[in-house]
């Protein structure tokens, strides 16, 4: 019984013992780490740079976008974007001397063949100069190029003719490309505010160490720019930077670890197009001003009256600004040049021919039409403002207390001060007699200014008073910054406060007539209208609007006067001064229809050892309710009543005609514009 129950427990046979099932699971094992061994080293060594392609990223490469365009407010063009095909030129290695002259040479023959009819022609010369590579033909000099990563503009606005050549013959124009780019062009004309509005250079120059600009200098600004693109480097061009230039579009492309190009799949993100800008200049009242200047400059240079004689009378600046809003309607400074010249690159020789001028001469430093080697002997933009100053001053001494409207003052013609007695006149030395705050404003007594002005203030405050004289100059807009937000504007020169060499009573004293400050022809404008206003020193508005490039959809508008300070005076002495600039004496407004108020100002300046007269004139109209305020500077024009009151007269009769001093359009074309 007991042997067949062990019989029946014994474990049926399988054919295989333990061992055996051990050792083919082991060889099962074996078999699988070999095939995954040889499946690693596949990848490893024979499918690794296959799978490094295809482990693509995407990269990034900014779309530069199309620039906003500038016009004048009433929708005149003055700048404005063109699509153009333009070639470009890069440095590569291995590239000889040789090689890069004979390029240069058979592109000067494609350019004068193919090229555009023009009287500018690109040489060769020309050609590797803009190639940028360290080698001049015209002095056999070799240099290191300026940089190596950016392509050089060779020429821009190509014709069909040249575009197909430089296509056919592309692997002997070996190291050029055709670039389709916008192109900014300028009113081709008329030159329109040339100095106001600006121009573009291309971004690595905007970025050069030693000759670049801070703005450009920071990621925060230049997130997304591009080599090949330009950008404002002046003017309202710079100013509005960011509004003008829009934003940058993305091409993203698939790239390996190498940065090649791994796939054929490209997403395109369009660039946003920038806005317009309308600016508060009118072309037309512009244009008069501009031409107004120039023919005044002849007239001085050739006059027979020895009062209007001014033969070195070479460049003039005038600003006229609405006195109700701030908004600047001309801005000149003459000469002028054909903006057009920064297209595609500015050559040297026209550089150095637009150098004295390229600046804007009414905010800052710009120079007369002469040669380099006479520029130091004659005065820039910034001339002292001269007599122009009085009206201030008999404000400043109502506000003191020195004067009162009714105050009696005999001029002799000479006035004398100080322990050595020194001694000034007025101009001519003409003696005035009995004289009020008015009647010494209306005959420009220097005298009366020195006596009971500059000198009773010296008295009142000694050392301090150049302190107290700064700041109420400072609430007409004078020797401050305008904060008009037009880039180098220069604040101006207080040189009552610089001027060591003279004891600070000399320092009041001739500051009260305004011989020791200098300011800018736009810092006279705001002052003018300061006192057009009586003591609202308004900000020059420069921008009327701004909108959107394709639907012109209105983004900011700039209507409200910004009031920037505030000086309360009683009537009575804003009545006083007022009479006053209504009773000086100019010439060139005979017939003028509307009473008005102005001051001449003819301000003596030591220039290259010897003494000249710069003609200063301020001025606003009509005299009980302004519209208008203007400002002329001509250096070296002699007396301000004959050298720049004339060119006054035109800019106020141009405002006239097309919008009214008195809200009524005069001129016959104004009348029927709607």
């Amino acid at each position: 019984m007991l042997k067949k129950l062990a019989e029946r427990m014994r474990p049926p046979s399988s054919g295989l013992t333990i061992a055996s099932r051990i050792n083919v699971f082991f060889f099962i094992t074996f078999c699988l780490f070999s095939v995954l061994i040889l499946r690693l080293a596949m990848l490893q060594f024979v499918e690794s740079q296959h799978l490094k392609d295809a482990e693509a990223n995407h990269k990034n490469t900014p779309i530069p976008p199309t620039r906003g365009n500038i016009f004048d407010r009433k929708g005149a063009p003055i700048a404005y974007t063109t699509p153009t095909q333009s070639l470009y030129f890069r440095i590569e290695q291995g590239q000889t001397q040789d090689e890069i002259i004979a390029l240069a040479r058979e592109l000067e023959r494609v350019f004068s063949e193919r090229g555009a009819p023009s009287p500018k022609k690109l040489s060769a010369e020309d050609i590797i100069r803009l190639m940028d590579v360290g080698y001049d033909l015209t002095k056999q000099e070799t240099k290191k190029p300026s940089f190596y990563f950016v392509p050089r503009r060779i020429k821009t606005d190509l014709t069909r003719d040249e575009i197909a050549y430089i296509g056919e013959w592309r692997d002997q124009l070996k190291w050029v490309q055709v670039i389709e780019e916008s192109t900014r062009t300028y009113d081709r004309e008329n030159t329109v505010a040339v100095q106001l509005v600006g121009y573009l250079k291309p971004f690595p120059a905007a970025r050069e160490p030693n000759n670049g600009l801070p703005f450009y200098k920071t990621k925060e600004h230049t997130e997304g720019y591009v080599d090949t693109e330009d950008v404002g480097f002046d003017g309202i061009e710079l100013m509005y930077q960011k509004e003008l230039r829009g934003e940058s579009g993305y091409k993203a492309f698939p790239v390996n670890a190498a940065n090649k190009i791994a796939g054929p799949e490209v997403t395109l993100q369009a660039p946003k197009k920038g806005n317009h800008l309308y600016l508060t200049i009118d072309k037309d009242v512009q244009l008069i001003t501009e031409q107004a200047i120039m023919d005044h400059l002849a007239a001085l240079q050739s006059s027979g009256n020895r009062f209007a004689y001014a033969p070195n009378a070479r460049a003039g600046y005038a600003v006229a600004m609405e006195v109700k809003t701030g908004k600047v309607v001309a801005m000149a400074g003459m000469p002028d040049y054909d903006p057009n010249l920064w297209i595609g690159g500015i050559s040297k020789s026209d550089y150095d021919s637009i150098l004295p001028f390229v600046n804007n001469g009414t905010i800052t430093t710009a120079y007369g039409n002469f040669p380099e080697d006479e520029r130091n002997k004659h005065p820039t933009s910034i001339v002292y403002m001269g007599s122009t100053i009085k009206p201030l001053s008999v404000l400043i001494g109502f506000k003191e207390g020195l004067i009162h409207p009714g105050t009696q003052y005999y001029d002799t013609g000479e006035f004398t001060y100080g322990k050595d007695n020194s001694r000034l006149t007025n101009s001519d030395r003409a003696a005035y007699g009995w004289l009020t705050p008015a009647t010494a404003i209306a005959h420009s007594s220097n005298t009366f200014m020195s006596a009971k002005i500059g000198n009773a203030l010296h008295s009142k405050y000694g050392e301090k008073a150049v302190d107290v004289w700064q700041d109420y100059l400072a609430k007409f807009g004078l020797g401050v910054s305008t904060q008009s937000g037009l880039p180098r504007e220069y604040k101006g020169a207080n040189e009552f406060k610089t001027n060591k060499s003279e004891s600070f009573q000399s320092r009041m004293v001739f500051a009260s007539w305004g011989q020791n400050e200098r300011y800018t022809t736009l810092q006279l404008a705001q002052f003018a209208t300061t006192l057009a206003t009586r003591g609202k020193r308004l900000k020059p508005l420069l921008v009327d609007k701004i909108e959107s490039y394709d639907r012109g959809q209105l983004i900011q508008k700039f209507d409200e006067p910004v009031v920037l300070d505030e000086t309360e005076f009683a009537a009575a002495e804003w009545n006083a001064v007022l009479q006053g600039m209504a009773d000086v004496k100019v010439q060139g407004f005979e017939g003028f229809p509307y009473p008005f108020a102005k001051k001449t100002g003819t301000s003596t300046q030591s220039v290259g050892k010897k003494l000249v007269d710069n003609a200063v004139f301020i001025a606003f109209a009509p005299l009980d309710n302004p519209t208008l305020a203007v400002a002329v500077v001509v250096p070296e024009g002699g007396f301000g009543a004959w050298g720049a009151a004339p060119i006054a007269r035109k800019i106020f009769d141009a405002y006239d005609q097309y919008y009214g001093l008195d809200g009524v359009p005069k001129g016959a074309k104004a009348a029927g514009d709607k």
